[in-house]
């Protein structure tokens, strides 16, 4: 089995970690998600670090990512490294590996340092943050910053934001899940709908998010509001429909 290392120049250390990765990886049991890919809290060298673990793709896309375009595992690093050369905060990237099986994409791991946070947008939405309001708004004007930098989170949701309280009241905002991830230019009438995977419970939330977000960007608030609620909404009712679908 071949394989192929992309090693953060700052880390060039955790090397042969990283090509022992699947034994070291196997062997933990500190896994914190696990669906189709999985997370797991690991320590390389001293340093404690997010290992994710990507499932092996179907056919096509072992194809597909062999041949034709990046790996998931690949874009997470470029990404990052992309965010970070941009000032939009997310996990160190250290490094990945992928492993090739008959030729073709098989195992993939991306691996960062690990980042402590205090809550994620998923509490501040289920209203679980005493000053979840103003949480709010200070997450709405992270996301116009973001957008004007032209990073277009296509996985904008509830779990991939990692918020931590500053000492003065502010909060920063990191990006996870970065795998899928578009460097454009992004309009104000776009940039509302990067908010549809939210599904605030609350239809108050939406308005806070609307109201920012226009001020900010300076459109017409009704127009914004219109736009948040019709779009999540929306994705709402796909998503829903899948799962019945699914089910029967």
């Amino acid at each position: 089995m071949s394989y192929k290392l992309i090693l953060n120049p700052k880390y060039k250390d955790c090397e042969t970690n990283l090509l022992n990765i699947k034994n070291i990886f196997n062997n933990s049991d500190e896994s914190i998600h696990k669906a189709r890919n999985e997370l797991k809290i690991i320590e390389l060298n001293g340093l404690k670090c997010v290992v994710k673990s990507f499932k092996v793709p179907h056919l096509i896309n072992r194809v597909a990512y062999t041949f034709f375009r990046d790996g998931k595992a690949k874009k997470s690093y470029t990404n990052a490294i992309k965010l970070t050369q941009i000032d939009v905060d997310t996990p160190e990237p250290i490094g990945i590996i992928e492993f090739f099986s008959a030729g073709l994409l098989s195992e993939s791991f991306f691996i960062s340092i690990y980042e402590p946070y205090d809550f994620t947008i998923r509490e501040v939405f289920h209203h679980k943050v005493s000053e979840y309001q103003e949480v709010l708004k200070q997450f709405v004007k992270f996301t116009y910053d973001i957008h004007k930098k032209g990073v277009w989170h296509v996985d904008y949701s509830l779990g991939n934001i990692l918020i931590t309280k500053n000492e003065n009241n502010s909060y920063r905002f990191s990006l996870v899940d970065i795998n899928r991830m578009e460097f454009k230019n992004i309009s104000s009438i776009d940039g509302l709908k990067n908010f549809n995977k939210f599904w605030a419970k609350d239809d108050n939330d939406l308005l806070i998010i609307s109201k920012e977000y226009a001020q900010l960007a300076k459109i017409d608030e009704n127009k914004a509001i219109s736009i948040v609620k019709n779009e999540a909404k929306s994705l709402e009712a796909k998503v829903n429909l899948k799962r019945k679908l699914k089910r029967k």
